[in-house]
């Protein structure tokens, strides 16, 4: 993800996606019925919310995240060191996460691609569940290829272990995994794991996977997504980020309502953080809305010290227990 880059990057992204409000114009310059504008201004006003973010409840008890094994994830991933595009690390980390969740889904597809001569692979596993919303939870599997954030000049040519940024979100949707595998989902849920989001040093060479997944989708539509990104700090506070909220406000604002319900609301300020650049954005672009939880306050972003020793097991809870309650509930 790229803090850096300024609202203008996705101000087209954002204007493009207020739909309510679209219709309504439409409604009155092409129908010109004063009575169906108030009507629908009113349902706009009461707050009645988008079906597409509306799941379906389950009447079985909320699975209880594994903690554990959600950070022995973490470290396997780590145990490979840095997983940067076109080294050895990267592939073996592919082939890992291949296995794992072969061995729990319903179906898994292995979405190659080719960028800059590098090959690039998005990996995306289908849990078959009821008839409701289909669900997207997503995270970039691979690291950055440079720290060129670390304050040491002289490292910021070595590529980053990327505990946080890129294992966390990765070793949360794995244990989710393990859930959605015992207990099918009550909605469909299709995790995908991105390529090529650290990737370049400017911006049109990062979100290469999630670009790609955006124009390549066929057969693994989803209604709306959630990314998981940095999400390992053991100083975990994720506000509610800037595009997610202008684009999907309803989905958001029900993650942050059941985050309160579980007591986690210290985790899950009600503020409005910053505008990130991250995997979501392509996705926002192509028409899926998409939240990114994400904590930017991160002091190891895009350095050498971006390692193990810097997350915790309870971070990884927080945000896993806030999406098994999101499914299941």
């Amino acid at each position: 993800m790229d803090h850096s880059s300024p609202l203008v990057y996705v101000s087209n992204v954002i204007v493009t996606l207020r739909p309510s409000f679209i219709l309504l114009r439409q409604v009155y310059r092409r129908v010109h019925l004063l009575p169906v504008f108030i009507f629908i201004l009113t349902l706009c006003l009461l707050g009645v919310s988008d079906p597409r973010f509306t799941c379906q409840v389950s009447e079985e008890p909320v699975p209880n995240f594994n903690a554990e094994r959600a950070f022995f994830y973490l470290q396997q991933q780590c145990d490979f060191g840095p997983r940067y595009p076109g080294s050895d690390a990267h592939k073996k980390t592919r082939d890992y996460l291949t296995v794992e969740l072969r061995n729990l889904a319903d179906e898994v597809k292995l979405q190659a691609f080719t960028t800059k001569g590098i090959e690039m692979t998005n990996i995306l596993a289908r849990f078959r569940g009821g008839k409701g919303a289909s669900m997207l939870l997503c995270a970039h599997w691979d690291t950055r290829p440079f720290a060129d954030q670390d304050p040491n000049p002289k490292n910021r040519g070595t590529p980053i272990l990327g505990a946080n940024d890129g294992g966390s979100g990765v070793a949360v949707l794995l244990e989710l995994a393990h859930h959605l595998n015992r207990y099918p989902p009550p909605n469909e849920v299709i995790i995908a794991l991105f390529d090529g989001e650290d990737y370049g040093r400017e911006v049109d060479n990062m979100f290469l996977g999630s670009t790609y997944f955006a124009r390549h989708r066929e057969g693994w539509e989803a209604d709306f997504g959630i990314l998981l990104d940095m999400v390992g700090d053991k100083d975990l506070r994720i506000p509610k980020e800037r595009y997610s909220w202008q684009t999907s406000p309803d989905l958001m604002q029900t993650l942050w309502d059941r985050a309160a319900d579980l007591g986690l609301a210290e985790f899950f300020p009600i503020e409005l953080g910053r505008a990130i650049m991250d995997d979501h954005v392509p996705l926002i672009r192509a028409g899926l809305p998409t939240i990114d939880l994400i904590d930017f306050d991160y002091p190891y972003w895009h350095t050498v010290e971006d390692t193990i020793d810097k997350c915790s097991p309870k971070s990884l809870e927080i945000v896993g227990r806030l999406m098994l309650d999101y499914i299941y509930r």
